[in-house]
């Protein structure tokens, strides 16, 4: 890159003006301007001399080791960048937008990380809090089958909202449609009624114990229903599951033959929805996104429990009842609302997730839901668990973490 340096010496002759009716700065800057068209040698401003009042200097010019060791004439202002200085300064900014788009991909990988990462926590969260508040609820007013139309109708009532103010695209949804989903909306009620039914006879670490079974009833009914042939991988893995919900329930000081049994029931049915989500969503014209199902399946679970919960337990969520019953009104109302979010919430979360990851993944993160689950309501109830109760128990869940991690290896192909 040319350069030009320029130092003051006392050594050299005085400058003579070329034109003595213009100002020091107006020459210079005229020389400059004619020089670039007429291309003058350094040499002939030797004669060009100052004022009498300033002070004597004159001007000595140095190249840069790119040139030669002759002066070169002046060509005005462009000439203080060269080609090569020109063509370097191109190329750093042809670089720029690159390094622009990486980090734009770099900002918006982390950012969905974070994302996940707050669904994942969220899941979780609603998750602990719906199974406190509602076994307390249970606790003090043992009707599940009100608590569970009361949970439907508090996501009915939000779905509608969220659909009412365009949170969420509000579906266009068939005859066709809401036929093939009754099926599911009818096994997923059933499910979630058994869940509290279990949940309001026996401890809540013991229920999703016996719920960490829900592999082996996947298994069973994908082979009945889908003609899926489990892989010896799969079956392995079910074995300690089995062997680890046994141990516990053996050893379980809040054992009964109703909550074990409401428990395996609500895993025979969620597993039911599974299967029969497979089925029915075969169709493509049939098919919906997962918040959309989960939202129609809400509604549809609310009309078909409440006439169930009125004919089979009456009328139990009124003041008058509560009061008579020797309950505070304010607190079973208040939990009973949290709880019925917080149900709604985590599911919603839930399939909020499945949308971003692989159901292997999502699997794995239900499965370590299910261990904070047991952890936190044992601290929160102080449940007594004996050390074989809970070496049954991590077995099992042991074993949930296995079948999810090798349900995705495929059975090789049999070869003729």
């Amino acid at each position: 890159m040319q350069s030009s340096s320029v130092t003051f010496s006392p050594s050299l002759p005085l400058l003579k003006p070329r034109r003595p009716h213009t100002s020091f700065f107006s020459s210079g800057c005229n020389s400059i301007r004619s020089s670039s068209s007429n291309s003058r040698d350094l040499s002939d401003l030797n004669n060009v001399s100052l004022p009498s009042s300033w002070p004597r200097r004159s001007w000595t010019l140095s190249t840069s080791p790119f040139s030669s060791s002759k002066l070169r004439p002046w060509t005005g202002v462009p000439s203080f960048a060269s080609d090569f200085d020109a063509n370097h300064f191109k190329v750093q900014a042809a670089a720029v937008p690159e390094s622009s788009e990486e980090a734009a991909s770099a900002g918006g990988s982390l950012m969905k990380t974070l994302e996940l990462g707050l669904l994942f926590g969220l899941w979780y969260l609603f998750n602990i809090y719906f199974n406190i508040f509602n076994k307390q609820v249970l606790k003090v007013f043992p009707f599940p089958v009100t608590v569970t139309a009361v949970q439907f109708a508090v996501g009915t009532v939000l779905v509608l909202l969220m659909w009412g103010l365009n949170l969420y695209k509000r579906p266009k949804i068939s005859g066709a449609q809401l036929a093939a989903v009754l099926p599911l909306a009818l096994v997923h009620t059933l499910g979630n009624l058994f869940t509290n039914m279990s949940l309001g006879k026996v401890a809540v670490s013991f229920t999703h114990t016996i719920k960490a079974m829900e592999p082996f009833f996947s298994v069973i009914l994908s082979a009945m229903f889908l003609g899926e042939t489990p892989t010896p991988w799969v079956v392995a893995s079910i074995i300690p599951i089995v062997g680890g919900v046994a141990l516990a329930s053996a050893t379980e000081a809040s054992f009964n033959w109703a909550g074990f049994s409401s428990a395996m029931a609500s895993n025979l049915t969620n597993q039911s929805r599974n299967v029969l989500s497979k089925k029915v969503m075969a169709k493509k014209e049939d098919s919906m996104d997962n918040i959309t199902l989960f939202s129609i399946i809400t509604i549809m679970s609310f009309f078909l429990l409440s006439p169930v919960a009125v004919f089979m337990e009456g009328v139990k969520v009124t003041p008058a009842y509560l009061q008579s019953a020797g309950l505070n009104v304010n607190q079973v109302f208040t939990r009973s609302l949290l709880a019925a979010l917080c149900f709604h919430a985590y599911q919603q979360v839930s399939y909020m997730i499945l949308q971003r990851v692989s159901p292997v993944t999502h699997s794995v993160g239900n499965c370590v839901k299910r261990v904070v689950v047991i952890v936190s309501s044992v601290i929160f109830f102080q449940t007594p668990v004996s050390p074989i109760n809970s070496i049954g128990t991590g077995i099992a869940l042991a074993g949930v973490f296995l079948y999810s991690r090798v349900k995705r290896i495929k059975a090789k192909p049999k070869t003729a």
